[in-house]
């Protein structure tokens, strides 16, 4: 049904309702969780997006889990709901907390490899690309930019092991 709203309104409206997440974030101080995806093409390049809202930063897939929600199922339903691709051979990186805003925010990491033709879908994403670890993007959070790294190690590691 959603998908009924022009995209330029679709846009709007994600910038809106961040605007009052980042209110209340700041006011109820809640901890929320959430995932983040390193999805791999067969060359080692990591699949990252940037959103129609935010800051504008290139960052992994990702979102908020579902109450209950099994991490390792959250991605995958992320990746797909982002970029159009599926993702196989899913794991565990890492669990981190990160201050998010206001609230803590507790963010499972995951990795696997990504299925398909990624396409951002010009209303919650705006731009998808895969990028060599070696050639991360700009602008990226300095969070982001410092974790990246050794997580994109950590997954090339379990790869070839």
């Amino acid at each position: 049904m959603l998908h009924l709203i022009p995209k330029p309104l679709h846009r709007l409206a994600y910038r809106l309702a961040h605007a009052v997440r980042r209110v209340w974030w700041r006011v109820a101080r809640p901890r929320v969780s959430g995932c983040r995806v390193l999805a791999f093409d067969g060359e080692g390049r990591v699949l990252l997006v940037r959103h129609s809202y935010g800051s504008g930063n290139w960052m992994a897939p990702g979102g908020g889990l579902k109450r209950g929600e099994d991490p390792l199922l959250a991605g995958p339903r992320e990746l797909v709901e982002e970029t159009g691709c599926a993702l196989e051979g899913v794991w565990r990186v890492a669990l981190v907390e990160e201050p998010l805003k206001g609230a803590t925010n507790v963010v499972h990491v995951l990795a696997g490899q990504a299925a398909g033709s990624p396409v951002p879908d010009g209303r919650e994403v705006i731009e998808v690309a895969f990028f060599a670890p070696e050639a991360l993007p700009l602008p990226m959070s300095d969070l982001l930019r410092r974790d990246l790294p050794g997580w994109l190690m950590l997954a090339k590691n379990h790869r070839s092991s």
